[in-house]
């Protein structure tokens, strides 16, 4: 994700030349973020937007010294609070945050000097992509409605199938939402994800977000006939199979959907499908990870 930081730093740099005191600027500002990303592996803590969730709630506590307030702060759970940290601590490879437990003051937490850099990276990240964004609205070269394809280009993921969507509602039961999308042309799509997470991705109605999904999780198949055995967090799609590359492990197929998108999946060993004809696509609503683009 760095790595794609710096590219954008570098087009934009030669998009827009500059010269005495703004380039010596510049030149200041691109050394101290080379030299705070090759002290240590913290920039795999960033996710698509460097000013998400987690870097927000990691924030919260340094300024409070509580997980608990963080969270209220933040208004996600306790529990969500703990596993943006846990996260972040994944990724960063070191620790974040040191908790005091007990106490006359009934314990707290404490940002580390590591959690200290990390936060100071994000907002580095975040202005250089401010900077970033500002110079292609005002630039001839890319208009306005180009900005969501640009940060959906920006995610990296083994993930094949990755579709522009919005947030139509949110559908709690207990510790499970279930996430209504709506695709293009009118199609919909359910994700099926824990509340920490919606909390986390701060999901909300109207929100653009991305749906992804692995493609040996989508079944083709020919005949709409055996569907009748599956559970109900099974979503079918109809659509037309374009091509079709055969395994010994399974089909490969590219499937153009009726709602206009184009998705990859798996037919069994032995299916008849063939390249034009109709064909019906199987997904568990789990199967579905919701992305911001940042």
């Amino acid at each position: 994700m760095l790595g794609n930081w710096f590219s954008l730093f570098y087009f934009r740099i030669a998009l827009l030349p500059a010269t005495g005191h703004k380039a010596r600027r510049q030149n200041r500002f691109m050394t101290r973020v080379l030299k705070i990303a090759t002290a240590s592996a913290l920039g795999n803590a960033f996710g698509n937007e460097p000013a998400d969730k987690r870097m927000e709630i990691l924030r919260l506590v340094g300024e409070c010294g509580s997980i608990s307030q963080a969270a209220r702060d933040a208004g996600v759970s306790y529990k969500a609070a703990w596993q943006a940290i846990d996260t972040l601590t994944n990724l960063a490879g070191v620790v974040l945050v040191e908790r005091a437990v007990g106490g006359s003051g009934g314990g707290g937490a404490s940002i580390t000097l590591a959690g200290q850099k990390l936060l100071s990276m994000a907002d580095l990240l975040c202005e250089a992509r401010k900077q970033v964004f500002s110079s292609f609205r005002s630039s001839k070269l890319l208009l306005p409605p180009a900005d969501p394809v640009l940060s959906g280009m920006g995610i990296r993921t083994s993930m094949r199938n990755q579709m522009p969507c919005t947030v139509e509602k949110l559908e709690t039961r207990g510790q499970v939402v279930r996430v209504h999308l709506q695709l293009a042309e009118g199609a919909t799509v359910v994700s099926r994800i824990t509340k920490a997470s919606a909390e986390l991705l701060g999901l909300k109605k109207h929100q653009q977000v991305l749906a992804l999904c692995k493609a040996n999780a989508v079944s083709v198949v020919a005949d709409p006939a055996p569907l009748k055995g599956n559970p109900a967090t099974v979503q079918v799609w109809g659509g037309r199979a374009d091509r079709i590359s055969r395994g010994g492990a399974g089909h490969e197929v590219s499937v153009q959907l009726d709602a206009g998108l184009q998705l990859v999946g798996f037919a069994a060993i032995g299916s008849a499908l063939k390249a034009g004809t109709r064909v019906c696509i199987l997904v568990d609503e789990a199967a579905i990870v919701i992305a911001l683009a940042g």
